[in-house]
């Protein structure tokens, strides 16, 4: 029986209750979700907190978009869905948030660090590009550790206090984020790829000390990850 949903935080409800009944069996494995139209007058809610409650569904792992459309039920061993919790911890909202000051202060962040740079600095990005790189042999890794340390290192690079301080107090929340977006690159070697290039183009920017094309490398990253965590405010052109 589906109940009501008449308090705040509603994708969050919806989420939790589309989680039980898969958890219950009333969609096993394999099985086709109704469609977004059909959850959102099950629920008697709009489309925008259902397709965040899928979102993040498919973030965990339980749900997964197949060819000829629509959302279907994965395999999923009942270990895992402990790693839901950490979804739980933080709201699709708060992603779009973090992601957009992410966008306005790494941007400048990347360009200051081509200005700033000492060797020590690019030696240090360098072997975290690198640790990043072993994450694509494991395709268990979501990599989201050392996707932090680069983008940390980068910050740090620019030598300015509040830059440093504002990135080292969001750090639970930034690592958060990140798992979020880069687990649905997981059993996509493209993808993984992709994301590489991306970091890869930065560091060399940043190595040549190139301002320009380290604010635009960045920028073009980070709408990227906008993008694929479906922010109603990324830009589609970059």
């Amino acid at each position: 029986m589906v109940e009501s949903i008449n308090r705040k935080k509603v994708s969050h409800q919806v989420y939790e209750q589309l989680e039980m009944m898969i958890r219950d069996g009333k969609f096993p494995p394999n099985s086709k979700l109704p469609t977004e139209n059909e959850l959102a007058k099950m629920f008697g809610v709009s489309r925008s907190p259902i397709r965040e409650a899928l979102s993040v569904l498919a973030a965990s792992g339980l749900i997964e978009s197949r060819q000829g459309g629509g959302s279907w039920v994965k395999e999923v061993q009942m270990i895992n869905m402990l790693d839901r919790f950490s979804f739980e911890m933080i709201e699709v909202e708060e992603v779009y948030h973090l992601l957009e000051m992410r966008t306005i202060i790494e941007t400048e962040a990347a360009a200051l660090a081509a200005e700033r740079h000492t060797d020590q600095d690019i030696k240090e990005l360098e072997l975290a590009l690198n640790a990043f790189r072993q994450t694509l042999e494991d395709e268990k890794s979501v990599g989201s550790e050392a996707d932090f340390e680069f983008h940390r290192v980068i910050v740090r690079a620019t030598y300015n206090p509040f830059f440093i301080q504002t990135i080292d107090n969001l750090a639970d929340l930034y690592q958060k984020a990140l798992h979020y977006s880069l687990k649905k690159n997981i059993g996509s070697t493209r993808k993984r790829e992709e994301v590489f290039k991306e970091h890869e183009a930065i560091f060399l920017a940043i190595k040549e000390r190139n301002k320009e094309k380290a604010r635009q490398t960045m920028q073009h990253h980070l709408n990227v990850v906008r993008l694929k965590v479906g922010d109603p405010n990324a830009s589609v052109y970059f």
